[in-house]
């Protein structure tokens, strides 16, 4: 039996619903069949729902989660029945069962949980990637990081602090404040009672930050550029707050020789060793404590609306995970 939540048209939550067919899907080649044990809910899954993204209907959202391997296709080597694995980026998560791309397919350590690897997995390693490639933090920097309770924003931050910057964090509510402090930030701003580039200037003697780091989009852009010190760099990932217009490079300059880049993890894993390598590393630092990972909630594929409305009313502390079974 394969319980999947379909939606056949764009729009709110209410527009996904579980489906249940008889038979499971077979792996072709170069595929692998598992028996999802959780899926994790991304705002990319809201964007392909509400019409944001187009997709194909009847669509499945849910684009990372762990789980058992039930068979594999031919031409699959170092994949067997029964392997615990996790993936990133191959679609049909939200489902009892799901053909992943061989390529995709992420080994999951003895010493991680499968609850775990699909809590850390995309968002570990978009953290990661940011605070280690696109700018490499080091000890004496300054970052700051919007959202810095919620998922990849707390991640960040304590990889951030690892590397041993400053993080001056940004929340939303009153709510967040202690879960952004207890992932290493230094300072944290409720940016919906305060002016957080007026608050960073403060922080910072008017000098700025080296580095934004803004999930937000068009609610923190503008505010974000003020927050940085002259040829400091504003990392783009995310638009949970809206999409950032077009971006004029004369303001940049009149800011003090702005640096401006809208970064996509799947430009700096181009190939699947290196995807490896930064799951490894991240696997590492959740198995050695290094890492603390935090699940707002747990929800059936039956409660997949709930999950999407719980992420949209940006209420969330922490991953959202499903769990078909």
């Amino acid at each position: 039996m394969l319980d999947r939540v379909v939606f056949e048209g764009h729009g709110p939550p209410a527009v996904m619903r579980v489906v249940h067919e008889d038979l499971l899907p077979s792996p072709g080649d170069d595929e692998v069949l598992v028996r999802v044990a959780y899926a994790g809910v991304n705002f990319l899954d809201l964007y392909q729902r509400s019409g944001a993204y187009t997709v194909r209907f009847p669509f499945t959202p849910g684009i990372e989660g762990s789980g058992v391997v039930v068979a594999a296709g031919a031409g699959v080597t170092g994949v067997a029945e029964g392997d615990r694995v996790a993936w990133a980026g191959a679609p049909g998560s939200y489902a009892s069962h799901c053909l992943i791309p061989a390529d995709r397919i992420i080994p999951v350590p003895a010493g991680v949980g499968l609850a775990d690897a699909a809590t850390v997995l995309i968002q570990g390693m978009t953290a990661h990637f940011l605070a280690a490639d696109v700018v490499p933090l080091r000890a004496g920097d300054i970052c700051l990081v919007h959202a810095a309770a919620g998922g990849v924003g707390g991640l960040l931050t304590q990889f951030a602090a690892l590397r041993g910057a400053t993080v001056i964090g940004t929340v939303s509510s009153e709510a967040k404040v202690a879960t952004a402090l207890a992932a290493g930030a230094e300072h944290v701003i409720d940016y919906g009672r305060e002016d957080f580039a007026e608050r960073v200037r403060e922080i910072t003697g008017g000098r700025g930050v080296d580095v934004v780091y803004d999930a937000v989009g068009q609610e923190t852009f503008e505010r974000g550029l003020a927050s940085l010190r002259p040829r400091g760099t504003f990392v783009l990932y995310g638009q949970t707050g809206g999409a950032v217009g077009a971006v004029d490079p004369q303001a940049l300059n009149a800011k003090g020789s702005l640096f401006f880049t809208k970064a996509s993890l799947s430009h700096y894993d181009r190939t699947r060793a290196a995807m490896l390598e930064r799951a490894a590393e991240v696997f590492e630092h959740v198995m050695d404590g290094r890492l603390r990972l935090r699940v707002h909630g747990t929800y059936s594929l039956e409660q997949a609306v709930a999950a999407h409305e719980a992420l949209e009313a940006r209420t969330v502390i922490g991953k959202v995970l499903l769990q078909p079974s």
